[in-house]
């Protein structure tokens, strides 16, 4: 493999490390706040829980527009901004309004860069290593959340009622780190040749990227005559794209009807619930992180091997199972160490599958010319069900007299019938995309007519 490609890739990869940490540092926050502030179930869940998440909605709905109009490495380094603003205000926060303004800047940058991040990396790509390369920014995601994990549980009883503070401040130094870093990669080929029609430029990243000029020429006339095969004003919502429309839609509506950020955000909280110590819980979300790291490590691998409809379909089958297990361990009060076993498998089942190909997918199925709005549309649609996930969840863990009587089981359960219909969807509808190069796929899967 090409070692500048692989460095370039790492380094945009990072956009996902500070997504990960971002958006599950605030577990280790979320009781501490809750009793310095005394809010309510509803106020927490809209201001302190979820306002990151309709920042990230808001970042990846229009987050097409800058990657698309001013380059993805440009969007990059402002994302890296937007990072490091967010965590300094937010440790710094007097109250709980400025909390959620500087929550809702990081989230802006979540969504963001699940918009430019894997579109460069899908651009810089050759059609066999894609995958693998593309996967590098979920790798870094959960890589984050690792570190978020165990950075929580060290800044516990580090200062006090302040430890919080500290949790979330450090995010500042590697979104310090990223923003430097991704000044010296390159700007995507495809973006040069179709959006900036430098031929010239373009043609420079190319002969990095290909074994020989002639080869680098080939792929810069694909480029060119893909151009020509679409108006200069293309919209997103046509009916040649509807195919497209609906693959992305779906990938991102099951991601998260899975339950996954229900678990990650919740997990010391949840934990508590199976009679975990508040400290014991804290140590076993970083079992949840490593669990997450090493199947998507797997995941990697798997994805230019398998395929991404295959690790689907395995990944969904792991999802029934542990979401059903979960449930049966809440509703007979089961030891929590199984608990957290299941909860474990749960996770290592969105790792192989969701979570290696989520982004992958999205960054591949939508043409050159509107891929940046695809991916805001289909990044959009996991952060907008993300969010009201994220919401609603503190009305349903502190519900002591309805339906859920202080106990989750049903969610899960709701979960699990979810996952049983991604499980089909991806039997009878997902192509697959593997080894296809993005233009060749645009043939598959659009209807020019």
């Amino acid at each position: 493999m090409n070692k500048k490609i692989l460095v370039w890739s790492i380094t945009v990869a990072l956009a996902g490390f500070l997504f990960g940490f971002d958006t599950v540092v605030i577990s280790g926050a979320n009781q501490p706040i809750k009793e310095l502030w005394n809010t309510s179930p509803l106020f927490h869940g809209t201001f302190i829980m979820s306002m990151a998440l309709w920042g990230t909605v808001l970042g990846s709905l229009f987050g097409g527009i800058p990657t698309d109009r001013f380059g993805r490495k440009k969007t990059l380094f402002w994302i890296g901004i937007l990072f490091f603003i967010s965590a300094i205000g937010s440790g710094l926060a007097p109250d709980p309004y400025s909390f959620s303004f500087f929550r809702f800047i990081g989230g802006l940058g979540v969504g963001a860069s699940s918009v430019a991040a894997p579109i460069y990396i899908s651009e810089i790509a050759s059609s066999d290593r894609r995958g693998r390369l593309v996967a590098l920014y979920q790798f870094n995601l959960v890589l984050g959340i690792l570190i978020a994990f165990i950075s929580n549980y060290l800044l516990k009883g580090f200062d006090g009622a302040n430890d919080w503070r500290w949790m979330l401040a450090v995010e500042g130094i590697p979104a310090l780190v990223f923003t430097i870093m991704v000044t010296q990669v390159p700007n995507s080929p495809r973006w040069l040749a179709l959006k900036r029609q430098d031929d010239a430029a373009a043609m420079d990243v190319l002969e990095i990227i290909y074994a020989t000029k002639e080869d680098a020429l080939q792929k810069l006339k694909d480029i060119k005559e893909d151009l020509k095969l679409v108006l200069n004003k293309e919209t997103l919502f046509q009916k040649k794209y509807s195919r497209v429309l609906w693959l992305g839609f779906l990938i991102a509506f099951f991601n998260q009807l899975s339950g996954i950020n229900f678990v990650l955000y919740y997990a010391p909280e949840i934990l508590e619930r199976s009679g975990l110590a508040a400290q014991d819980s804290l140590f076993s979300s970083i079992s949840i992180g490593v669990v997450n790291l090493l199947f998507t490590l797997l995941g990697v691998r798997l994805i230019d091997k398998l395929g991404r409809r295959q690790l689907l379909i395995i990944g969904s089958l792991g999802y029934i199972v542990s979401l059903l297990a979960v449930a049966w361990c809440f509703k007979a009060e089961a030891n929590p160490t199984l608990l957290i076993t299941f909860i474990c498998l749960f996770v290592a089942s969105h790792a192989i599958g969701q979570g290696a190909v989520i982004w992958v997918f999205i960054s591949e199925i939508f043409p050159n010319n509107i891929r940046a709005y695809g991916q805001s549309w289909g990044t959009g649609t996991h952060w907008v069900f993300a969010a009201i996930i994220t919401l609603i969840t503190p009305i349903f863990l502190d519900d002591k007299e309805g339906i859920f009587k202080d106990n989750p089981w049903p969610i899960f359960v709701f979960f699990a019938f979810m996952m049983v219909l991604q499980l089909l969807w991806s039997i009878f509808k997902v192509p697959e995309t593997k080894g296809v190069s993005l233009e060749d796929l645009e043939k598959q899967l659009v209807k020019n007519e």
